[in-house]
């Protein structure tokens, strides 16, 4: 007999911190027919994208969308400001930040990467300190991820960039906000920031397969000199056809439709109350933990992310084995840990198109775990997100 897995009834929670749940208006838009990219009707779809998207990342400059992740980003970031040997300043504040090291070395740059206890964002005292000290201002670069996704830590990007103008150092700002655009208070123009980096599948709320540069003129000029070898990521092209609304290859046209759904949903709600509602189930979700009896992996409430949250579990207890019970009894995804965390803790994603109820359900599930698993805890969680939510609406 072949054997069928088991059906579960109910809709699926996905509670991971991206790819996040995905909204009936943004999949019907996905829905729309495929219709010619080199067309009058998507030319008119493109400008009104990119016009549209700098209110998200607040600015008044460029915003280039490849189709691909924002790892794709990450590079395109890279490869069109800086030249092979060139040194980057970075901050391994957890698994993400890591992997753009990794990139950078594999990319012929030198990165000097400041360590942290992934724990907090990014060492702000320590990013000046060493710019300061870079007086032949051989760093040309600081790359800063915003919202550290493995461990629900938030960099101060406003700190950072008055750190670098303390230092009067003249190094691009590159931030990743892969997990926290739209979902997190960002200002790319405010804050000086020369390159944003940004996926589609997280407070965008689409599904993976977009990626996003915001772009400073400063940058722009850098990549006049620019000596990394580029093609598939190269601005140039991208700029000079996005005049018209269109793109210099084939894009992502359905995700386009998605996007372009997306970004009316945000501007209608407001940028500001997206940021509270994010706040609002970050500080819900804080209460429970700590009703629970458990730790935030963020040790820094100034660090405290609102997109979500990283939990850890008692020593000699199992953060994996928790989120498989979870899955298996509530039909519910949680994020796992990365790198050092890894079984460690688990990360509630609480981004995106994500309303109260969503919230108590998921904290719902967790509970109905550490009681299945055994993992020592107290009762009332979620009772102290209830009553959070209730009081402040």
């Amino acid at each position: 007999m072949r054997h069928m897995t088991q059906y579960h009834a109910g809709r699926h929670f996905l509670q991971i911190p991206g790819p996040t749940n995905v909204p009936d208006r943004v999949l019907r838009a996905i829905d729309n027919p495929t219709i010619d990219h080199r067309g009058p009707a998507f030319g008119q779809l493109g400008l009104e994208i990119l016009t549209n998207l700098r209110s998200i990342f607040q600015t008044s400059g460029p915003v280039v969308i490849y189709p691909a992740s924002g790892t794709g980003a990450w590079e395109a970031a890279l490869t069109n400001t800086l030249s092979p040997g060139d040194t980057v300043l970075m901050c391994r504040t957890g698994w993400f930040a890591t992997l753009w090291n990794e990139m950078a070395q594999r990319l012929d740059l030198k990165p000097i990467f400041i360590e942290t206890d992934w724990r907090r964002g990014a060492d702000v005292d320590a990013i000046g300190a060493a710019l300061a000290d870079d007086k032949s201002h051989s760093v040309k670069a600081v790359c800063v991820v915003h919202n550290e996704t493995s461990t629900g830590c938030t960099s101060r990007i406003d700190e950072v960039r008055r750190a670098m103008d303390v230092a009067h150092h003249p190094a691009l700002l590159m931030v990743d906000t892969i997990s926290s655009l739209a979902s997190i208070d960002y200002r790319h123009d405010e804050w000086g920031v020369d390159v944003t980096v940004a996926g589609s599948q997280k407070g965008l709320m689409l599904p993976p397969g977009l990626s996003f540069n915001a772009i400073s003129d400063k940058a722009l000029k850098a990549a006049e000199g620019a000596r990394l070898h580029r093609s598939y990521w190269d601005w140039r092209p991208m700029l000079e056809a996005n005049k018209t609304g269109y793109f210099p290859y084939t894009p992502g046209t359905n995700l386009l439709f998605g996007l372009n759904e997306a970004v009316k949903m945000l501007l209608e709600e407001g940028l500001a109350n997206v940021f509270a509602r994010h706040d609002r189930h970050a500080e819900a979700t804080r209460r429970a933990v700590r009703a629970w009896g458990l730790e935030v992996q963020c040790a820094d409430p100034r660090h405290y992310s609102s997109s979500l949250t990283a939990v850890r579990v008692p020593e000699d207890h199992s953060a994996d084995a928790l989120r498989a019970t979870i899955l298996e009894k509530c039909n519910m995804s949680l994020g796992n840990g990365l790198g050092i965390l890894k079984d460690r803790v688990f990360r509630i994603g609480h981004l995106g198109d994500f309303g109260d109820l969503q919230l108590i359900g998921a904290l719902g599930g967790v509970e109905i775990g550490l009681r299945a698993t055994g993992v020592p805890h107290k009762a009332g969680g979620v009772q102290a997100a209830v009553d959070y939510l209730a009081g402040n609406a």
